[in-house]
């Protein structure tokens, strides 16, 4: 009989939930996303999310609206078990593979070292090589990015290698290049980022937007975790957003790369409705990436509580038509406050809500555990090495 179960599981990019035990040692102490949010947004309203429970982690929506699900669910909040507050660690841990060492960052730059050999490999030269914000160095050194073509290569807080260039000066393809050069000399050794990142960006001097061409190039996940299993027991796996590019395009059945959160959770409900008529079973893994890419890094209060409006009234509409065989799980990676110093991510909590079916998360040490719930409600075995922690 073929297996009609099915997973939706949405990844809130940056929507996280209060500091962590241990975000001191981030310089995030006294942050908390969705409360910041809240609180210089008093007339967000949330119905659906605090329905579902949201109000008992964040008493700024107790009195707000709330519209009761129609099937019962339970909120958490998950702490993460591995070092870091990076997009890699984050969903690499959702899947069973727990870091116990940070990915190296590079807070003066990248060496010269590393420089002169991704220009020997590119046969081009940079400017920037700096932490910066990606809105902000573009705004700084478009102009001059467009008068040399030289492209901008820039990092943050996490462990990244990001290169920006103007479509109309380097073309996407050429870009991409040059990030598959990036990514080929930082693999290994020292300066083993977790992602090299494809920053293209459109428009003129002082009106400069990145575009939705952007690329992630992810370190190779470990072969030990939750989604090799389901593909292992011939249960499909469908990537949404950039969730292809952090498993480096690997452990899917498919992948769709998507331009918004609205054109992430679009393909998420035409999916979903083709698993339905077809009788077809499997997981649909989305990241909806606006909130921390447009809202997060920018501090951008208003747009940040904007989108999660959006995406409660879509929430409305995925529940009214999921069935019986559906678990839907909406969580986070990491914090990204909006209402806090700088521009980085935050060490926080992470959002959770799940269905009583899976109610045994709460028992779980960490995400990397949890993934065992996750395959028994697909029926699938999981691999008992869950907690995989790769060889750095």
């Amino acid at each position: 009989m073929q297996n009609s179960k099915k997973i939706i599981w949405i990844i809130l990019d940056s929507v996280g939930i209060g500091a962590l035990p241990d975000a001191e040692r981030y310089g995030d102490v006294g942050s908390n996303t969705l409360t910041h949010i809240a609180e210089a947004l008093p007339a967000l309203q949330l119905p659906m999310l605090n329905g579902m429970g949201l109000y008992h982690l964040v008493p700024a929506f107790m009195e707000r609206e709330k519209t009761n699900p129609d099937k019962p669910c339970y909120w958490a909040r998950m702490a993460e078990s591995s070092i870091g507050k990076d997009t890699i660690t984050g969903h690499w841990e959702f899947t069973g593979i727990q870091t116990d060492e940070p990915f190296p960052t590079f807070p003066e730059g990248f060496p010269q070292e590393l420089i002169a050999q991704l220009e020997q490999a590119t046969g081009v030269s940079f400017l920037g090589n700096e932490v910066a914000s990606g809105t902000e160095i573009i705004a700084r050194l478009g102009a001059e990015h467009i008068r040399t073509g030289k492209p901008i290569l820039y990092t943050s807080a996490d462990s990244v290698l990001q290169i920006a260039a103007h479509e109309e000066i380097i073309s996407v393809p050429e870009l991409y290049r040059i990030c598959e050069c990036a990514r080929n000399l930082t693999r290994t050794g020292p300066y083993k980022v977790g992602r090299v990142i494809a920053r293209p960006f459109i428009g003129s001097e002082g009106a400069f937007v990145r575009t939705a061409n952007r690329h992630d190039y992810a370190l190779h996940v470990p072969e030990n975790n939750l989604l090799h299993d389901l593909l292992n027991q011939h249960i499909p796996v469908y990537a949404i957003g950039k969730i292809g590019d952090i498993y480096a395009g690997t452990s899917f059945t498919k992948a769709e790369p998507s331009k918004s959160n609205d054109d992430g959770m679009e393909k998420t409900f035409a999916l979903y409705q083709t698993l339905c008529q077809e009788h077809k079973g499997g997981l649909i893994y989305t990241n909806l990436v606006d909130f921390d890419m447009k809202y997060g890094h920018r501090r951008d209060t208003k747009g940040y509580g904007e989108a999660l409006a959006q995406f409660d009234a879509q929430l409305k509409t995925l529940t009214e038509i999921i069935d019986d065989d559906t678990v839907m799980i909406i969580t986070a990676d990491h914090g990204c406050d909006p209402g806090f110093s700088g521009t980085d991510h935050t060490r926080e909590y992470r959002t959770f809500v799940f269905p009583p079916l899976i109610t045994a998360a709460c028992c779980h040490a960490s995400w990397a555990d949890w993934s065992r719930a996750c395959c028994s409600s697909v029926r699938a075995q999981r691999s008992p090495s869950c907690g995989y922690r790769p060889d750095r």
